[in-house]
C-alpha cells in the first residue's frame, strides 16, 4: 500500500525544501506520539513531563489526532509553513465544508470526539475559536520548552542536504531521505501511509518536503489530494536520551571498521567514498566495499550529489550506532 505522486517537469522545478518547522505539524504528529509508549528512548522524558501538564480542555485535543489512522486535514494548514500565528489564522478560516467534511471521516473510524465537535463541524465560531485556543494551550505545554532544540535538528537536516540545495537536485534529494520514500522518476511513492493506496497528480502544483522530529517511523501526507501537497518524513535523532553509546558491542557485532564508518557518517552527515577512506584511514575500494555491505543492510544510503558518491546514514543506521 502507498501513495503515489506523479511529477511533470513543471513540479520539478517546484519542488521545495522547508526551511523552518511548521508548529501544527509537530503539534499534530507530537499529540500521536504522547498516546503511545513508542521510541521510549527518544521521546520518554518528553511525555514524562508533558502528560501531567495537560488541563482537561487541552486533553479533550487529544481526540482528533488518534496515534493511528486517519486525523483532521483541516488541523495542519498550508499556513503553518509561515509560523504559529499564521498556522492559527489559516486554521481560524477553515471553510465549514472542510470542518464538516474531515470530522465526519474521524467519526466513522468510531472514535469518540470532542464535546465540542458537533458544534465544530457547523461552522460555530466559538467552537473554531476553541479549538485554537486548545492548540495554542498544547503548543506553550508541548512544544515551546523544545522548540529550540527541535530548530537545530531541521537545521541540521537541511545542513546534510546541502550538496543537493546548492546544486538544484532536489529531484534527486526525493529518494535519499527516508526509506519510506521511493524516486522513481517522474514519480515518488509514500510508502506505509495508514494503509492507503492511491495517486496523487501534481500538475504544476509543486511539493513541499517537511522534516519533522515528531514523524515517527513513516512519511505521511494529508489524504486529500486537492489540498496543497506537503510529504512529511522523520528526522533522524541524533543521540537515545540518557543512554551511552554501546560501541563496544556495536563492534563486535559489525566489526571495528564497518563500526569507524558509520560513526564518521555520522560526524560529517554524508561523504563520498574518498572522504569516508580518508576519515576510516583505509583504502578507497576498501571503502566503498565496506558502504556497499552497510547500504545492503539497510544501515546508509549511497547517492549521487552532481559528479560525487554521497554516502550517509539511514535512520537505521543511526538508531543503530545510538543503541
Amino acid at each position: 500500500m502507498s501513495v503515489r505522486i506523479h511529477f511533470t517537469d513543471d513540479d520539478l522545478a517546484h519542488i521545495r525544501l522547508a526551511q523552518t518547522p511548521d508548529p501544527l505539524w509537530e503539534a499534530l504528529l507530537s499529540m500521536h506520539v504522547l498516546q503511545t509508549n513508542a521510541a521510549s528512548a527518544v521521546f520518554g522524558p518528553w511525555r514524562r513531563a508533558v502528560r501531567p501538564e495537560l488541563p482537561a480542555p487541552v486533553r479533550e485535543l487529544l481526540r482528533l489526532a488518534p496515534p493511528n489512522g486517519y486525523s483532521p486535514d483541516f488541523l495542519t494548514p498550508a499556513g503553518g509553513a509561515g509560523g504559529l500565528e499564521a498556522g492559527i489564522g489559516a486554521l481560524l478560516s477553515t471553510p465549514r465544508q472542510r470542518l464538516r467534511r474531515d470530522l465526519l471521516e474521524l467519526a466513522h473510524t468510531g472514535r469518540r470526539l470532542p464535546s465540542w465537535a458537533a458544534s465544530l463541524a457547523d461552522g460555530d465560531r466559538e467552537a473554531v475559536g476553541q479549538l485554537a485556543t486548545a492548540l495554542r494551550s498544547y503548543i506553550r505545554i508541548a512544544l515551546a520548552p523544545w522548540w529550540d532544540a527541535i530548530r537545530t535538528r531541521l537545521d541540521a537536516e537541511r545542513s546534510l542536504h546541502d550538496r543537493f540545495l546548492t546544486e538544484s537536485h532536489l529531484d534527486g534529494l526525493l529518494g535519499r531521505l527516508h526509506p519510506g520514500l521511493s524516486w522513481q522518476p517522474p514519480v515518488l511513492e509514500v510508502r506505509g501511509v495508514g494503509g492507503v493506496d492511491r495517486d496523487v497528480r501534481l500538475d504544476g502544483r509543486g511539493l513541499l518536503v517537511l522534516p519533522s522530529y515528531f514523524c515517527w517511523r513513516h512519511p505521511t501526507l494529508l489524504k486529500d489530494p486537492g489540498l496543497p501537497v506537503v510529504v512529511v518524513y522523520p528526522m533522524a535523532h541524533d543521540s537515545v536520551v540518557g543512554q551511552p553509546r554501546p560501541r563496544a558491542s556495536l563492534g563486535a557485532l559489525l566489526g571495528q571498521t564497518r563500526t569507524e564508518v558509520l560513526e564518521s557518517l555520522a560526524e560529517h552527515h554524508g561523504m563520498t567514498t574518498t572522504e569516508l577512506a580518508h576519515g576510516v584511514g583505509i583504502a578507497p575500494a576498501t571503502a566503498s566495499h565496506h558502504a556497499g555491505v552497510l547500504r545492503e543492510a539497510g544501515l546508509l544510503s549511497t547517492s549521487r550529489a552532481g559528479q560525487a558518491v554521497l554516502h550517509t546514514l539511514t535512520p537505521l543506521g543511526l538508531a543503530l550506532l545510538d543503541g
